[in-house]
């Protein structure tokens, strides 16, 4: 039970007190930067074992990374906390800056480190992997000697590291700089204010049409105005990734973010090859939703609009304790895990000027403990985020005491756990519904999640697809990346809406990641892969929680080819199992038009 009333800020001073001006996230960074140069002399001094014999300096160049790893991950999600929780704060994107160049370091002493595995003999190496500290982090070892064998030697990737800082980083710095100056005048009781991107994103989910519209047109204006900053930022660092793709010979755009992600190809495409198969029943869903906001087709801003009287807002309380309720019917430590983030302040939701938009989790692991961030705003939308990040932090909650190097998962699994979470709450909302009215509106925003991973993140990849295809060719102008844009959403949707959305490659802020390449299907692999698991919680009830945890806990230790084969019994390689996820979607939608089909009859 939660002790109600919440507070809606979060609490960031047990970690470093006083915020950017902390004198112990100071101290944290010397610390750092103390232990990065250890490592960079340790390694430079340490042979590739030639027997096993010889690996007791290699136990020792791995706790010392380890060590590192859990120590950058505390300091940058620190500065990610501050970066977002206030973006007037001038102190927090130089210690952003701080941390990005210790980072650097520790990458550059990364290469020197992959030489001394790649110099391991096979039968040795083999071996080595055989025993402890080795055996646990097996996986993780093993991917970092494969991954280096296809790069550039150590003291060019290291130069790349070093020159990312204020190059490739730097842009994505600039995209950063230019969100936090984003503000759209909007008329709020008869007086003019200005909507940061956060607080204007919100807006647009209006339930009136003709309001929706105006903020939509307003948006647009905002973010042309913006274009140029946007377009700089986005260009360079693409080209900074061609250039470094060049020099180690990657002709495909997709080998990093595959790699990455820890799948092959063939499961990537096989996956969008069935969504792309199965889109009519949800363009039949667009077109019934037309009818009943009573226009001939649904404009952008159209796709995400309440139907139905959606002016009643859930309270930050309320949406709490729904989503802990429902997590309580499939996973009391899940439900556990989330009393205590919303209890001890792990999460910041208050609705205020001066934040970044979206929504993110990110973890202390030092600390032991997540740091949740979004702005909430009372709607179903919000309390559906707010349970997709707790998701998150449960499943880094699960991996605490796992060695750093084993917790190292990549963002499509990552995405696994928050969307079975946000399936949760979503499913139970919508059986608990007491009226057909209720229902509709309910299941309505559950589709509307579909949509999201079938067709605007579609869009997503086949925009950003496109965009390096022409990007390798020169600078891609404001009108082509527009243009580039709409063709992507255009077939995306199969063309099922009246207008789109020139600037969402301004707007998204996925684009400009510089940490994660192609920041788009993960996420649909995360909903369809969690809807497997989904089904497989819902067959077996409470029994399923320990299998759940052993799946998240396997996450950073093997690809999700041999994921899903082992807890769950599938192949991601062939079509069946993508096609019983797209499936699980398609009946809420026969629902959905079933329930609906009075109201559009003439």
């Amino acid at each position: 039970m939660l002790n109600l009333p919440l507070n809606q800020t979060w609490n960031l001073e047990t970690f470093f007190p006083g915020g950017s001006e902390s004198p112990a996230f100071a101290t944290h960074l010397k610390e750092l930067q103390a232990s990065i140069a250890a490592f960079q002399e340790q390694v430079r001094n340490t042979p590739s074992p030639e027997q096993l014999e010889d690996a007791a300096s290699l136990v020792r160049l791995i706790e010392l990374l380890q060590h590192n790893l859990k120590h950058i991950h505390e300091a940058d999600s620190f500065v990610s906390c501050l970066l977002a929780d206030n973006q007037k704060d001038k102190k927090a994107p130089v210690l952003s800056g701080q941390v990005k160049s210790l980072y650097a370091e520790h990458l550059s002493s990364l290469t020197h480190f992959d030489q001394v595995l790649t110099g391991i003999q096979d039968d040795v190496w083999s071996a080595l992997l055989q025993k402890e500290p080795f055996k646990a982090i097996a996986f993780s070892l093993h991917e970092r000697r494969a991954l280096a064998q296809e790069k550039l030697p150590p003291e060019q990737e290291a130069l790349i590291n070093d020159l990312a800082v204020d190059g490739y980083h730097g842009w994505g710095d600039l995209y950063n700089t230019t969100v936090g100056q984003f503000r759209m005048p909007v008329e709020v009781d008869g007086e003019m204010v200005e909507l940061s991107a956060g607080q204007a994103f919100n807006k647009l989910h209006t339930e009136n049409r003709e309001e929706r519209l105006d903020l939509f047109e307003k948006w647009e204006q905002a973010w042309t105005d913006k274009e140029e900053y946007c377009a700089e930022a986005l260009n360079h660092l693409a080209g900074f990734r061609l250039q470094v793709y060049k020099y180690r010979g990657w002709k495909n755009i997709h080998k990093e973010p595959l790699a990455i992600n820890r799948m092959e190809e063939k499961t990537l495409n096989v996956m969008w090859e069935v969504i792309d198969r199965n889109k009519d029943i949800f363009v039949d869903y667009l077109n019934r939703k037309a009818k009943l906001l009573g226009v001939d087709k649904l404009a952008w801003v159209d796709v995400d609009a309440p139907l139905g009287d959606s002016s009643k807002k859930i309270s930050y309380d309320e949406g709490a304790t729904l989503i802990v309720d429902q997590f309580k019917r499939f996973s009391p430590k899940l439900a556990a895990f989330s009393e205590e983030a919303f209890e001890k302040r792990w999460i910041e939701a208050e609705d205020r000027a001066g934040k970044r938009p979206g929504g993110f989790c990110t973890s202390f692991p030092i600390a032991g403990e997540t740091r949740i961030f979004m702005t909430y705003g009372g709607t179903l939308n919000n309390v559906s985020t707010l349970a997709h990040e707790l998701g998150h932090g449960y499943h880094q909650h699960v991996m605490t005491d796992m060695p750093a190097l084993a917790q190292e998962y990549a963002m499509n699994v990552a995405e696994t756990a928050s969307t079975f979470a946000e399936m949760i709450v979503a499913d139970a909302v919508v059986k608990s519904a007491s009226t057909d009215e209720e229902r509709i509106i309910l299941l309505e925003d559950k589709i509307q999640r579909a949509i999201a991973f079938f067709m605007n993140i579609h869009a997503r990849f086949i925009f950003e697809t496109n965009f390096y295809e022409a990007r390798s060719q020169g600078l891609v102008s404001v009108e082509r990346l527009n243009e580039l844009m709409v063709d992507a959403q255009k077939l995306a949707y199969k063309d099922a809406l009246s207008s789109y959305h020139p600037h969402f490659w301004a707007a998204k802020l996925h684009f400009y990641a510089t940490d994660v390449p192609f920041y788009n299907f993960p996420y649909t692999f995360g909903y369809l892969f969690s809807a497997g698991i989904y089904a497989r919680a819902v067959q077996e009830g409470a029994a399923f929680e320990d299998k759940y945890i052993s799946l998240l806990r396997d996450t950073g230790s093997m690809n999700v080819e041999e994921l899903a084969q082992k807890h769950l019994g599938v192949d991601l390689t062939e079509p069946d199992f993508w096609q019983s996820a797209v499936d699980m979607a398609a009946q809420d939608v026969k629902q959905f038009m079933e329930l609906t089909e009075a109201k559009v009859r003439v």
